[in-house]
């Protein structure tokens, strides 16, 4: 299992960052909390954890310990896969996942894409002992980028969503917002979607 990575960021993505380590590039998937949070540093540190399937091997990066923690016990709940449960990271704060599981909160829970309200309840009832046994870090340092727009909808196409649909979304968010950044488009346009 690779727990960690450290190496100079190549490439860097609202739902991908490449890492060079040793002369190999590591594609690793990261939520929008891991990518507002990394820096535009030549080298970087991130915890991950590697998903191994029949037919693939996926990286995940996030850049707090508790971020992984919740990332896997989300993944260990019965209908909750790495694609739903980065989606969850990325529309929720690591924080109100864990306030929302444990103050049995389903509305919100159910807010987010790909959950509905068994499966919200199916998180609550697995997951609310376990979650509060993790320290979770409220540090947030959002970066601007002046490509938002294809940043945002090439994000929201990794996850699932048509373009067309999106670019319309995305269009309004920041005609309305102008001083917008990518992760807060991102996260309203999960909302609307």
């Amino acid at each position: 299992m690779i727990t960690h990575i450290k190496g100079k960021l190549v490439e860097k993505n609202p739902t991908y960052v490449v890492v060079e380590c040793s002369g190999i590039g590591y594609h690793i998937n990261i939520s929008l909390t891991t990518y507002e949070q990394i820096k535009n540093e030549e080298n970087i540190f991130l915890y991950t954890h590697l998903q191994i399937k029949e037919d693939s091997h996926s990286l995940f990066g996030f850049f707090e310990i508790s971020e992984r923690s919740i990332f896997k016990l989300l993944i260990s709940v019965s209908g909750i896969g790495p694609s739903v449960a980065r989606t969850m990271l990325s529309s929720l704060s690591s924080n109100e996942i864990k306030n929302a599981i444990s103050s049995n909160d389903i509305e919100k829970i159910k807010s987010i894409k790909g959950i509905g309200l068994k499966t919200a309840q199916r998180l609550i009832i697995e997951l609310k002992d376990k979650i509060l046994n993790i320290q979770i870090s409220d540090e947030f340092k959002p970066i601007k980028n002046n490509t938002i727009k294809e940043e945002t909808l090439s994000a929201l196409d990794v996850l699932g969503y048509s373009r067309k649909q999106s670019e319309k979304l995305v269009d309004n968010i920041i005609q309305s917002q102008p001083s917008i950044s990518t992760e807060e488009i991102i996260r309203l346009a999960l909302n609307k979607l």
